[in-house]
């Protein structure tokens, strides 16, 4: 160094820590200095190793008054005023070293940084991609990158950061640990053990790594035990909110919810301006069902950074959930002000459109969506569906199968496609599709393959064998599918075990075909082993069930005689008598299309003459009190029925049935009782396909009545109502 130069005996006190002694040895240098921007740049990082921010502030805002153009005091000013959590002012700061000198890696990094935590993760991502392109080789950037990418959960590219970041420092056991985290969140979790593990042995004190590996050896399917509490490691790092957020990311991720979320709070208690933490609990509480939390959690986060985009959208995607249609338009339209051309974005708006029948303008989102991403299967299946809906069946097979050419593994696609084939008749080539139902990756799951200790039945000779078959979906779904079990007995089968749910035991213990049936809440420990299982509404599919092949005798099931008799003392003297049924199971998918409002809809059939109705409906909810009236002769049976072998009790005894698409029709085709059957016009079920008057699943028995907008009950009831004043006159 220069002796001449002031600021070399402050600079070489720096340089050996003593830091007092710089400070010091500061104001014997002369204001005027030719160093003393450089000066003050050092006196403002000893004040900081010191822990003096406010002393350290003064002297970076007294160089900038020296010098309003030197990058590097405005990017050492928003370091300090970032620490200090004033975000807004750090964010200036950086700004303002940029403008002065753009190529300035370490400012483009240090803002990602600060916007990323902020929950900026657009704008964050640009910084870091102009620092690597300055400073290719910085495995910092390559961490936070990763970071980034995590909690977009984009993976392959979080993965790929992480991997650069540990190549660049092998001797970083922060990148090992982050790489880890990345790989369990994945289900990676061997891998994720190894770099765990590596973490461990670069850092052996490292707290929140040996959490980590302790929370990746007792996930689910992994034997091994957790040597500790996987809570306790959370408070040795007390001070590092990023290490918390995280741990409570892949604790969320692995199910641990309870323990995620306290993770979250801790991390908040210490970084409560963090936007992305209140955004990831709010994740988490709509997972937990407590979507009132969830909702102020976002919120939160969006006081805090209102232009962060991920939260508008998953607030939308909340606010469709509950059903707030309004709410979810406005939050979906801030996000797309923010995001114009986002995919995603445009394909939610479309779904929202189309939950709210707004066809066109959800097609438009959907062709625009696609414009910026043409094989993202997402915004592909969902124009499929509306075009079905539209009944543009040719196109929207055309945009399933392209679904399935963009990703063979997407089994939405595959299940719909299915579902709409099967629905036009085209049985063979639609029940193989129809598998997808119980995929694992299937966003709801309609079945799951039961744990039972042999094998599922794949289309092996069954001469001499035993096979179970197992229940799925709803009631109706066995009542109509149990007339398969005589074909399994003809292809060879020695025994052939029936579990079905509890209330259909009664109604299917003397099935044909079955040689026991055993009730699904017994079959945990009565079920002995058998060769094979098979899902209930596979068997067509083994059978390549055709129309033209459906086993068609009916009836195929039978009342039981005692319940015959003791049903006809209560229904009464003899007389024309209708069954009713006006709503199905409320939890089912489709409940608020395919069941009516109230009985008050099926006015207009009181005006046929000489009708005794009878109430099927289980759980009127108060509809029955007053619903006996001169005008409406109604015998309410619902309260009184005590399972489906009650309900066929009752039917055999009706000279017909009139219901919404549910399990009674089911019983009432089994039986061979007339049944007449109202129909949604948004996703009618495949069974009735399409534009079908009658069922060849139940010939000559069965009629379908179908709306032709949604929600016109009105037309379907009158002409129901015209039809039954026909037939009740009739000689």
């Amino acid at each position: 160094m220069n002796p001449a130069n002031p600021a070399d005996g402050v600079i070489a006190l720096f340089n050996e820590g003593r830091f007092e002694q710089a400070l010091a040895r500061v104001a014997d240098v002369p204001p005027d200095a030719v160093l003393g921007v450089e000066l003050l740049n050092i006196a403002a990082a000893c004040a900081c190793a010191l822990a003096r921010p406010a002393q350290a502030e003064q002297y970076w805002r007294l160089a900038l008054q020296r010098d309003p153009a030197h990058a590097p005091t405005w990017n050492n000013l928003g370091i300090l005023l970032q620490q200090g959590g004033r975000g807004a002012e750090a964010e200036a700061a950086y700004h303002e070293a940029l403008a002065l000198q753009p190529d300035f890696a370490d400012a483009h990094y240090n803002l990602g940084l600060l916007l990323q935590q902020s929950g900026a993760l657009d704008a964050a991502h640009v910084c870091y991609q102009r620092a690597l392109a300055l400073r290719p080789g910085h495995a910092d950037t390559y961490n936070n990158l990763g970071a980034l990418y995590r909690m977009r959960e984009q993976w392959p590219a979080a993965l790929a950061c992480f991997r650069q970041a540990a190549a660049l420092q092998p001797e970083n056991a922060q990148a090992q640990n982050n790489l880890g985290l990345a790989l369990a969140q994945v289900g990676r979790m061997d891998e994720a053990e190894a770099a765990l593990g590596r973490a461990l042995a670069l850092q052996p004190g490292f707290a929140a790594a040996r959490a980590n590996l302790d929370l990746v050896r007792q996930a689910p399917g992994r034997g091994a035990q957790a040597r500790h509490r996987s809570g306790n490691a959370a408070a040795a790092d007390p001070d590092d909110a990023l290490v918390l957020h995280q741990r409570a990311d892949l604790l969320q991720t692995s199910g641990h919810w309870a323990q995620a979320e306290a993770c979250y709070l801790d991390a908040l208690e210490r970084a409560p301006e963090r936007a992305g933490l209140h955004n990831n609990l709010a994740v988490l509480q709509s997972r937990m069902g407590r979507l009132d939390a969830a909702e102020a959690s976002y919120r939160r986060a969006l006081a805090l950074r209102p232009d962060y985009a991920e939260a508008l959208h998953n607030l939308a995607m909340l606010y469709m959930r509950q059903r707030r249609h309004a709410q979810a338009e406005w939050a979906l339209r801030d996000f797309l002000a923010l995001r114009p051309d986002d995919p995603d974005g445009l394909n939610s708006l479309g779904n929202l459109h189309q939950q709210t029948h707004r066809y066109a303008d959800a097609e438009q989102c959907y062709r625009r969506a696609l414009a910026r991403r043409p094989s993202d299967p997402k915004s592909l299946n969902n124009l499929a569906v509306l075009l079905q809906h539209e009944g543009r069946a040719e196109e929207a097979e055309a945009a399933y199968r392209a679904t399935i050419d963009a990703d063979p593994g997407y089994p939405e696609a595959r299940w719909n496609l299915g579902f709409m084939l099967l629905a036009r008749g085209r049985l063979a080539e639609g029940w193989p599709l129809m598998e997808a139902r119980y995929d694992p990756a299937l966003a709801h799951p309609i079945a799951a393959r039961p744990v039972l200790g042999f094998p599922q039945w794949r289309d092996q000779s069954l001469a001499g064998r035993s096979i179970v078959v197992w229940p799925e979906q709803g009631f109706g779904d066995q009542i109509q599918f149990v007339r398969y079990l005589p074909m399994l007995k003809a292809a060879g089968a020695s025994r052939v075990t029936l579990v079905c749910q509890d209330p259909l035991v009664p109604l299917l213990r003397d099935a044909a075909g079955a040689d026991a049936v055993l009730a699904l809440s017994a079959a945990a420990t009565r079920l002995p082993p058998h060769d094979y299982w098979v899902f209930m509404l596979s068997l067509p599919m083994h059978f390549r069930t055709t129309p033209a092949t459906i086993p068609p005798a009916l009836p195929y099931l039978a009342p039981d005689p005692a319940r015959v008799r003791r049903w006809r003392q209560r229904l009464g003297a003899d007389g024309v008598r209708v069954g009713l049924v006006w709503r199905g199971f409320g939890g089912h998918v489709n409940d608020a299309n395919r069941s009516l409002p109230d009985l008050a809809c099926l006015a207009p059939l009181w005006r046929a003459p000489g009708v005794a109705f009878v109430s099927l409906q289980r759980g009127m909810d108060g509809e029955g009190a007053g619903a006996a009236t001169p005008d409406l002769p109604l015998l309410d049976l619902g309260a009184e029925i005590a399972d489906f072998a009650d309900t066929a009790a009752i039917v055999s005894l009706l000279d017909l049935v009139v219901c919404v698409d549910t399990a009674v029709a089911h019983v009432a085709g089994a039986l061979g009782k007339a049944c007449w059957v109202l129909l949604p016009a948004v996703h009618p079920d495949w069974r009735w396909m399409e534009a079908r008057a009658d069922s060849p699943w139940y010939p000559g028995v069965l009629k379908l009545y179908r709306q032709t907008a949604p929600g016109d009950w009105r037309t379907v009831v009158d002409a129901v109502a015209a039809d039954l004043a026909a037939w009740t006159s009739r000689p």
